[in-house]
């Protein structure tokens, strides 16, 4: 990893970490349904079948609502951690989950979803975003390694703050582009 990269990314994730303090929880429930609602609205989602999403931890754009809303029309495929890597868990409903090995985030039970290519929308989570569709994710890679797999046949989609999307992320030759960027 080039190091003045690797500072730059650390600096970044400092001052998002910082950010995501200030806002409070009326704050992010205001502006992660406005997020939504733009995401709800879109193209990819309204064809979308299969969807790649995320069950929000407290500092990230909280999807956890849309899932609920949507899960019987749409077939929500949820990360679930194993080791360094990510397995995708189809969601059957807020029963089905139980808290992770990282981070304590609910994750399906159940068997892992493995037709990636049935995959239409994946909605992502990071750091930040810029206008050039780059992310940067926690520093874990996890999400990098599984939307290397998925990135030719599926619509990436990332959803931020406003503060989040900043004028240039740091990028490595790993990182993965989105095709699209959400924020309110």
């Amino acid at each position: 990893m080039n190091d003045e990269i690797h500072l730059r990314k650390k600096a970044l994730r400092k001052k998002i970490r910082r950010r995501k303090k200030n806002i409070d929880n009326n704050q992010r429930n205001v502006k992660s349904a406005l997020i939504m609602k733009k995401v709800e609205d879109s193209k990819q989602f309204q064809k979308a079948k299969n969807i790649f999403i995320y069950w929000a931890m407290d500092d990230e754009v909280d999807t956890r609502k849309f899932i609920t809303k949507w899960h019987k029309e749409k077939t929500f495929i949820l990360p679930s951690v194993d080791g360094n890597d990510l397995l995708l868990k189809k969601f059957v409903g807020k029963n089905s989950l139980k808290n992770g090995e990282l981070y304590d985030i609910p994750e399906p039970i159940g068997k892992p979803f493995v037709e990636l290519n049935k995959l239409d929308l994946a909605i992502i989570p990071g750091v930040a975003f810029d206008g050039n569709n780059n992310r940067m994710g926690r520093g874990k890679a996890y999400y990098d390694k599984i939307l290397r797999r998925i990135k030719n046949n599926t619509f990436l989609m990332g959803i931020c703050y406003n503060f989040q999307f900043v004028d240039e992320v740091p990028i490595e030759e790993h990182d993965i582009k989105m095709d699209k960027v959400i924020y309110p």
